[in-house]
């Protein structure tokens, strides 16, 4: 039969004979990932459960991004937990320090993951490395530690809603604002345990750090993965990060879906997220004037290099406003000392921002950009729930990295084609 995007990676991972969606099976899995947060808790239902060894350790990752450098000594005792586990065990992908980055930002770029992959981590935003084919899922940290000592976990096989775009994209406007989009017509909970494939003229034509944006915030649909076709712009990327013998992926003539969805792109402005839900969606002119005390640029979401260049064009040559405290976080290592040697840094701080080091920091309200009741935010993270960046009587506001920019500049939300 022919199968969805979802339904063919799950096939290739089981000896279950996949007949649809609903059904029960166990699949093989291909990496298994926790951080610093969600790791200690793994590891404890680790030992509990009597296991005494990961079933590969090349196939584990343990990456401590969330609250790194150390804000605490809470924090620091989490990562020591992860540290001691990972040395014990062998893992092979343990990163803090100087050689950690945004989980979801660093497995890609190391070619840890890749198409065709079941990736389980115990981190929501996992569904990111479907921009890259793999079947990718957030898991909780018990289930994270069955797969980290068995190599297989089940899975009820999801339905999929397709997603297809056509037309031609407006000037800023680009991965972010199309999954925004999205979140706004289906709701929070409209992709509930479904697997949201996308494609369309305009999929094939964007960037992978825009697709691997877009998988991000499937989850923020309520979605179980977000899915893109492995294409040759896939596999130029994997190549590069060191993978070999990955091959194009996508899903069959004929597959069946749950629903379908055909946008046009054309016209379309830069979408802001308006408090305190990802599906409070409106167009960036409907939203102009909101005054703003923070913007972030940055995480797992955007945090990537073409995401730091864009937000540097429109900084080039300008300062953010009097009132506004702008904070660059890129995502990796690689990402940062590249944006360094490319010159970012100089406009970022020019601009009067602040960069700071690979963390996941503000987005989740760890630490570098905690806001104050009665403060407004605009972030290119993807989440705005009520208290998430912060006091509960914050206010978080997600767009793109052109929109962040050109609000930080503006002192209020603007859209950056009228700056």
């Amino acid at each position: 039969m022919p199968h969805t995007l979802a339904e063919k990676i799950l096939q290739a991972h089981t000896d279950e004979k996949i007949t649809g969606a609903g059904q029960i099976v166990n699949c093989r899995v291909s990496m298994v990932l926790a951080n610093d947060i969600t790791a200690p808790l793994a590891i404890k239902s680790f030992k509990a459960m009597g296991a005494t060894k990961v079933f590969d350790k090349d196939k584990v990752s343990l990456v401590c991004d969330h609250f790194t450098p150390n804000k605490d000594i809470d924090s620091a005792e989490q990562v020591k937990v992860v540290r001691d586990f990972a040395h014990e065990m062998g893992v092979t992908h343990y990163y803090e320090g100087g050689n950690v980055g945004v989980e979801h930002a660093l497995l890609p770029e190391l070619g840890i993951v890749g198409p065709g992959d079941i990736v389980v981590g115990a981190d929501s935003h996992t569904c990111t490395y479907g921009g890259l084919g793999a079947f990718a899922t957030g898991m909780g940290s018990t289930d994270i530690a069955g797969a980290m000592a068995l190599g297989e976990t089940w899975f009820k096989v999801p339905p999929t809603i397709r997603v297809d775009f056509d037309g031609q994209l407006e000037p800023f406007v680009g991965g972010k604002d199309l999954i925004l989009h999205v979140i706004g017509q289906v709701g929070v909970s409209g992709a509930l345990y479904r697997a949201l494939e996308f494609g369309g003229p305009v999929i094939d034509a964007l960037s992978i750090e825009g697709r691997m944006t877009m998988a991000n915030m499937a989850i923020e649909a309520g979605g179980k993965a977000g899915l893109f076709a492995a294409d040759a712009k896939t596999l130029a990327y994997c190549a590069a990060a060191g993978r070999k013998g990955d091959q194009a992926i996508a899903a069959d003539a004929g597959a069946v879906y749950e629903r379908e969805l055909k946008l046009s792109v054309s016209g379309m402005q830069p979408q802001v997220a308006c408090p305190h839900l990802p599906d409070n969606v409106r167009g960036v002119d409907e939203v102009k004037g909101i005054k703003v005390d923070q913007a972030v640029i940055g995480s797992c979401t955007n945090g990537r290099i073409e995401d730091l260049r864009e937000a540097a064009a429109i900084l080039k040559g300008r300062k953010a406003h009097k009132n506004v405290r702008l904070i660059v976080l890129p995502a990796t290592p690689k990402i940062w000392r590249q944006a360094m040697d490319e010159g970012l840094f100089s406009i970022f701080m020019d601009a009067g921002a602040v960069v700071g080091p690979p963390t996941c920091g503000p987005c989740l309200g760890g630490h570098m950009g905690i806001l104050a009741g009665g403060e407004r935010c605009i972030a290119t993270t993807n989440r705005n729930f009520k208290g998430r960046m912060g006091s509960l009587q914050s206010e978080v506001y997600l767009g793109s990295p052109a929109v962040a920019a050109a609000s930080a500049i503006a002192g209020e939300i603007i859209n950056p084609a009228k700056l």
